[in-house]
């Protein structure tokens, strides 16, 4: 009954969770990373019905697999800016996704190589500048030793998807409806935005402004 009843507050969790967002300190100083969620084990692909039509195959860093991505801005205190949750075969550098998360973003916003897109020049225009390191196909393109430094401190936005892993536990492969897998990861990310502890584990004193 529970089940059944979390999925008509769907929309209330999304917009909570969009919410606690919008309530993060607009800094100048951003982070940008996607992380993968998986809805089935690979074994049972061909065998899963459940996010039929919603999920899709993607590769991440350790291979493939069936399920979502959720994709999401950080600010320099480790508290979440923007989040996105599409399927797996959405790229990083899609523009409509890059324009939904950095839309009136200003500063600078850190990423992988993987968010290099023909937006870079657009969203310089609007006041941001997506930095990342250049492709082995591309130009070289000269970064300030500040750049270089806080892109070497992007992996604080790894120790964020550790603490949405295994404390907000919003990595679940058992779900039975698409509902109820969103309202579960819109709801692990709105407890993230009410720990008290996120911020020792992405130590903004270590990150250059």
């Amino acid at each position: 009954q529970f089940l059944s009843l979390s999925r008509q507050a769907c929309f209330h969790a999304f917009l909570l969770a969009q919410c606690r967002c919008s309530l993060s300190e607009r800094t100048d100083h951003y982070y940008i990373d996607s992380r993968k969620l998986p809805v089935c084990d690979n074994l049972r692909i061909h065998q899963h019905k459940v996010f039929e039509g919603v999920a899709a195959r993607g590769k991440g860093s350790t291979g493939w697999f069936y399920g979502l991505k959720l994709h999401l801005v950080i600010n320099q205190h480790g508290e979440l800016a923007r989040l996105l949750v599409t399927p797996a075969n959405v790229a990083d550098n899609n523009h409509q996704v890059l324009g939904h998360l950095l839309e009136g973003l200003q500063g600078k916003c850190y990423g992988d190589r993987g968010y290099l897109s023909s937006l870079v020049e657009e969203l310089l225009e609007k006041g941001l500048h997506l930095v990342a390191r250049i492709r082995k196909n591309m130009k070289n393109t000269l970064l300030t030793l500040k750049d270089k430094l806080n892109l070497l401190k992007r992996g604080g936005i790894e120790a964020v998807n550790d603490i949405l892993m295994s404390v907000c536990d919003i990595d679940h492969t058992r779900h039975r409806n698409p509902l109820n897998a969103l309202v579960h990861i819109l709801s692990g990310l709105t407890a993230y935005t009410f720990l008290d502890h996120k911020n020792k584990r992405f130590n903004p004193a270590r990150t250059l402004a």
